[in-house]
């Protein structure tokens, strides 16, 4: 019999919407704990209406980062509602997750101060925008507008054109890691302590965090990262050329794989030239070198020279759709694609395994208010 997945037993309260805290959330039910989703009465979370797609009357996006929960519909401006709320929390709950507007939950009553008198082993994860502290404690984010005000879109895009936004939700996701993880580390330490506590994490400190060596290089020179297109600022040659039939990222990331990679080429008086002879020196003279090196690949097609990169141990790699990316005998040898239980639907599972089994998808999302009996319930036993 398989071992338990790590937070069986384990009963979450996500209070929430949109994208950072509904992953947070699916990341706890696929670990195992019993995720209760509390959603605004009347339409619910805001990213069932965000498709298309829909599949069974949701947004496919909601699907993807609400599987395996429960849910119910509260008005917390109600204080019956608000007052059953806290008992479940107070009575059933390890976890409390939230990411709506600073000051909601304390003026429902629900605040992590008395929360926490109460049930000292509780863990509270707060999401929000800009963080706990500061003058935009309190303002709205969603992840283009951190993108903007992190610094990431200013150096994302290419050369001469205007600043671009990474299509994925970067910092919705990489938030709603950092508070797992978060979460995790807090009921890990309460397990040696019985204290529980407070986590904060945010959008912007993502963002942030994910511009850690930009920032590094900014600190240490007062230069402002450029923008690349696929390249990088301080590692050439690193990134798509193009070739006879299509595009070809290739990673020559030190000084002996360019040295290959220029043999591969037959442009071996490059790797002679004292400009490119170091990594410092090729990112100094890129301009010369790329387009010299683009000139060469156009030649190939894809197929053959990505076969003679890797003869030559070249990292390399076609530029791939979604669509061929999902078709990838790579892909299905990971078995990270599935289909949640109850509807079919298949989406991306957790990217970690255990013991060389990956925890599998925790059911299907549910339906707006699917399970109000339990919130109903929690009302009866007030009165």
């Amino acid at each position: 019999m398989p071992d338990p997945l790590p937070l069986a037993g384990r009963f979450a309260v996500e209070i929430g919407h949109s994208l950072a805290g509904p992953f947070c959330g699916a990341i706890l039910a696929d670990l195992g704990a019993t995720v209760l989703k509390v959603e605004s009465a009347g339409k619910g979370d805001h990213a069932r209406d965000w498709g298309p797609p829909f599949i069974e009357g949701a947004a496919a996006l909601f699907h993807a980062v609400n599987r395996g929960k429960l849910s119910v519909t509260a008005d917390l401006r109600d204080p019956a509602t608000a007052e059953a709320l806290r008992w479940i929390i107070l009575e059933r709950a390890d976890i409390l997750l939230q990411n709506l507007k600073v000051g909601t939950l304390e003026e429902a009553g629900l605040g992590a101060e008395g929360l926490l008198a109460a049930k000292p082993s509780l863990v509270i994860c707060n999401i929000g925008a800009f963080g706990r502290n500061g003058p935009k404690r309190s303002a709205p984010g969603y992840d283009p507008l951190i993108q903007a005000a992190s610094g990431l879109m200013s150096m994302n895009g290419h050369p001469g054109a205007p600043p671009a936004r990474l299509p994925v939700a970067v910092n919705d996701v990489g938030t709603g890691i950092w508070g797992a993880l978060g979460i995790l580390a807090a009921l890990l330490r309460c397990t040696t302590t019985g204290r529980g506590g407070v986590v904060d994490v945010s959008l912007y400190e993502t963002a942030l965090n994910w511009m850690g060596v930009p920032i590094a290089d900014h600190l240490a020179s007062g230069a402002l990262p450029k923008r690349y297109g696929s390249g990088v600022g301080n590692i050439v040659p690193y990134q798509v050329f193009d070739c006879a039939d299509g595009e070809l990222l290739i990673a020559a990331g030190n000084d002996l794989l360019f040295g290959k990679l220029c043999g591969v080429l037959g442009l071996d008086a490059l790797a002679t030239d004292p400009r490119f002879a170091t990594n410092g020196g090729r990112v100094e003279n890129r301009d010369a070198l790329i387009p010299a090196l683009m000139e060469a690949t156009r030649g190939w097609p894809v197929a053959m020279l990505t076969a003679a990169l890797e003869k030559a141990r070249i990292p390399c790699g076609p530029v791939q759709d979604v669509a061929t990316a999902l078709a990838d005998p790579q892909t299905e040898a990971l078995g990270i694609i599935a289909a949640t239980p109850g509807d079919g639907v298949r989406t991306v599972a957790l990217p970690l395994s255990f013991d060389g089994s990956r925890p599998p998808l925790s059911g299907r999302a549910p339906r707006l208010g699917e399970h109000q009996s339990i919130l109903d319930k929690a009302k009866d036993r007030r009165r």
